[in-house]
């Protein structure tokens, strides 16, 4: 075909050489600038290139041998060493976050770096009963007026706590916006977006690394309604993207480093959950690009080493990975799957209104000027969410302290208000050890759940208008929070239905009086899961996620139903899940995979110039000086051709590389001048004496552009950028002509393709037309502006 008969072309002649690279490569030849996509398949041949000379070398003497062996194990070590920092990072938050947040109660006098759990662990004055108080542990009231009951004591320690959760969040901010602004929201979007190809400088830097550690601490112990979960999968991004500096094979190729980048955010999710399978089906599900088998096995080690890292750490003080342990008794019933779907709806329908709600308030952040004093913004909801989630002891706590509370299975020791049952006459006739029956509601019971459902509201709530501020945000806890509180809520009204009516014919057979039916911590649950993947709509990964951060092997199908029913409900909405509809909002160059590409246009409708437009601007092989060269280049890259009266294409060269090798020329060579001949063929044409020497540039052009005709439909054009990660192809008019000039059908004997070069479909065009300053979104662009008919354009 004529593709390949182009690619044959280049030099090497044995294989598919995509550029002429230089012998002795300029400095800055090949890298790209800030805000540019990068070309997969140059980076993906200059690592082929790199491969093929590393291992002709190792034949030769012994020591190429062993650098051969060492470029080979740098992958595996530069995992090993991503692992262990990520985990080590995620330990010292871990501890530092707990901390912060029980200091907004009171103080350990004993130590101050104690938290309220390890303050009262070290104590022998505390009794099972009050396990959670010690003299050690004193509240701000008993410190500043020597009480620690009564109103005035409540006011002290209220004041306290909004004082403290203030002072966070103002801290938060400020050095979000001093030192690192790349430092603020989630960080998926973004990762998303540079694993696609797309270049962000300084967003997974050393100052935003450090930030970001520092303030992810103090916003998730400020109290507000976000988790550290999401943001962890960044703080994993920057160490990679760090050390990957480290190891020549990543730090010159951009390629290689986001296969290493796609590991990293593995191991994010892994140090977040203690889930290490959990993270690398997050990250080839929800966040990769680009996941080749390769990537997949070294993913899999480097969740590994960062989980081990924080099992060795261990942070939270239990001797377990998981985040949420949980020992349910009582197995699941087939009946129990109605109200597991229930949740499922529930869930979908949350994450379609959350996501619709936040895009809303975060555009009106972007066009009003709310977005001009992110401070104020962090100040005010930092002090409506501490008002208002004081009072009640369920927005109080924190979000994981919230969900651990909600996925407890009650025992006969247990002193939580949600397990405040009426108890049995006779435990030893309704109750084995410490599973208990099912029994009716007590009076705190009531209690808690009028609490849980104004918590609910209050979270639903406040989640929207938190989440994309400039502090550091996740979305995976308050999520789950919001479905755990749900789930809880549905669980006791099972229960207690069950207990009042065992005798209805869907409790009758495995529902007898006595037992054991409905664990109200299951129901929280699968409730959890539910609500963050109709957020997500992260679905294999996200059950794994579960049953992984709660040890519940054998509740894999009800999560399985809640996860799938959430989902299926959510895309009845909109097929954007929280991170995807967050990427289009900020307008980032992103071709979502998941995406179906409906229009029924043509490449043509996305082509530079359109019809009516200059012509395209084009370099000639050996027709132009440099000074002419310079003219043009306001452009991204061009199309070089034989001449302008025979438009045949014969490669293209990027703008960056062509300033940056007519400046080294400059520096150089001697006799370069704006009139020196700038030639992109092997051999320079004859000058006359006096002319000045020519600036032979074909080391830097690509030799076979992917190229196609201009009637190529719009999917399959769509399917080549996301599949080859291209940023640019050339389009050709489908014609041919023999040497007489005589037009005919294509590719008959005797004929030769005619690619005039009629225009650049770009990647950006398909992101969004920044010609104009301002952001069209691509569907708007492939909108057909009339019909065609067959045959009408050449």
């Amino acid at each position: 075909t004529y593709l390949l008969t182009l690619r044959s072309k280049s030099p090497g002649g044995n294989g598919f050489w995509l550029v002429d690279l230089l012998e002795d490569p300029l400095p800055g030849v090949g890298t790209y600038e800030d805000f540019n996509t990068i070309d997969w398949v140059r980076e993906k041949s200059k690592d082929r290139d790199r491969h093929r000379e590393i291992t002709n070398k190792s034949r030769q003497s012994t020591v190429a041998l062993l650098r051969s062996l060492s470029d080979a194990f740098s992958g595996w070590l530069l995992m090993l060493l991503v692992g262990l920092m990520a985990g080590a990072l995620a330990g010292g938050i871990d501890i530092a976050a707990h901390w912060l947040t029980d200091l907004k109660g009171g103080v350990c006098l004993i130590g101050f770096w104690f938290n309220h759990e390890h303050c009262c662990w070290t104590s022998n004055e505390t009794t099972f009963q009050e396990r959670d108080r010690c003299p050690q542990w004193q509240s701000w009231a008993e410190l500043i007026v020597g009480n620690s009951e009564g109103a005035f004591a409540y006011i002290v320690n209220y004041l306290m706590y909004i004082f403290w959760a203030l002072l966070f969040a103002f801290l938060a901010v400020i050095l979000v916006r001093a030192f690192a602004p790349y430092a603020c929201g989630s960080g998926i979007p973004e990762i998303k977006t540079i694993l696609s190809g797309f270049i962000i400088r300084g967003y997974l830097g050393k100052w935003t690394l450090i930030t970001k550690t520092i303030t992810l601490v103090l916003a998730v112990s400020s109290g507000l309604s976000l988790g550290k979960e999401g943001p962890l999968v960044h703080v994993a991004c920057c160490c990679a993207n760090i050390l990957c500096h480290l190891f020549t094979k990543y730090r010159k190729n951009e390629a290689k480093r986001r296969e290493v980048l796609s590991a990293a955010a593995a191991v994010g999710v892994s140090v977040a959950f203690g889930a290490p399978i959990g993270g690398v089906l997050f990250s080839l599900e929800e966040v990769s690009y680009y996941f080749p088998l390769k990537t997949l096995w070294r993913s899999f080690f480097a969740a590994l080493v960062a989980a081990f890292t924080l099992r060795s750490i261990n942070p939270f003080g239990n001797s377990r990975l998981v985040l949420f342990y949980v020992e349910f008794h009582a197995p699941w019933h087939l009946i129990e799957l109605a109200p597991f779907i229930l949740l499922g709806i529930f869930g979908g329908l949350w994450g379609a209104l959350f996501i619709r709600a936040n895009i809303a308030w975060c555009r009106r952040r972007k066009t009003t000027r709310l977005g001009h004093y992110p401070v104020i913004e962090v100040l005010v909801v930092a002090a409506l969410t501490a008002l208002i989630a004081y009072p009640n002891s369920y927005t109080r706590m924190s979000g994981s302290e919230l969900i651990s509370e909600l996925f407890n299975d009650c025992s006969l020791l247990d002193s939580s208000q949600l397990c405040g049952y009426k108890q049995p006459v006779n435990v030893s006739e309704t109750g084995v050890g410490n599973s208990l029956a099912d029994r009716p509601a007590g009076e705190g019971l009531y209690t808690a759940l009028w609490q849980l459902a104004l918590a609910l509201i209050f979270k639903m709530l406040i989640t929207v208008i938190t989440f994309g501020m400039k502090v550091p945000s996740g979305l995976f806890i308050p999520s789950m929070a919001v479905g755990a509180i749900a789930g809880r809520l549905l669980g006791v009204g099972m229960e207690q239905l069950a207990y009042y009516n065992h005798d209805w014919l869907i409790f009758r057979g495995w529902c007898s009086p006595g037992a054991d039916c409905i664990t109200p911590g299951l129901y929280a649950m699968v409730g959890a899961a539910a609500c963050l993947g109709g957020v997500t709509r992260m679905t294999v990964s996200l059950v794994v996620i579960m049953f992984e951060l709660t040890g519940g092997l054998e509740y894999i199908v009800p999560l399985m139903a809640a996860t799938m029913t959430s989902k299926w409900v959510a895309d009845a909405f909109g097929r954007e899940g929280i991170y995807e509809a967050h990427i289009r909002l900020n307008g980032y160059p992103f071709l979502e995979a998941k995406e179906e590409f409906e229009h029924s246009s043509l490449a043509v409708d996305v082509m530079r110039p359109r019809r009516g437009d200059p012509a395209l601007a084009v370099l000639t092989q050996d027709s132009m000086t440099v000074e002419e060269v310079e003219v043009t280049t306001h452009y991204s890259g061009f199309p070089v051709v034989v001449s302008q009266e025979s438009q045949r294409l014969v490669g293209f060269v990027l703008r960056r590389d062509l300033l940056i090798s007519i400046d080294n020329a400059r520096k150089r060579q001697d006799g370069v001048v704006s009139t020196s001949q700038v030639v992109f063929t092997e051999h320079a044409p004859t000058q006359p004496p006096e002319a000045p020497p020519p600036l032979r540039l074909r080391g830097i052009m690509d030799l076979s552009p992917f190229t196609v005709t201009d009637h190529t439909p719009m999917d399959i054009t769509v399917d080549i950028f996301r599949k080859l990660g291209l940023r640019q192809y050339l389009e050709w008019e489908g014609v041919v002509k023999n040497f007489t000039g005589k037009k005919r059908v294509p590719w008959e004997k005797g004929w030769e393709p005619l690619p005039r070069c009629a225009a650049i479909v770009s990647a950006s065009a398909l992101f969004c037309s920044r010609a104009a300053g301002e952001p069209r979104q691509f569907w708007q662009e492939v909108k057909p502006r009339h019909k065609r008919q067959a045959g009408k354009f050449n």
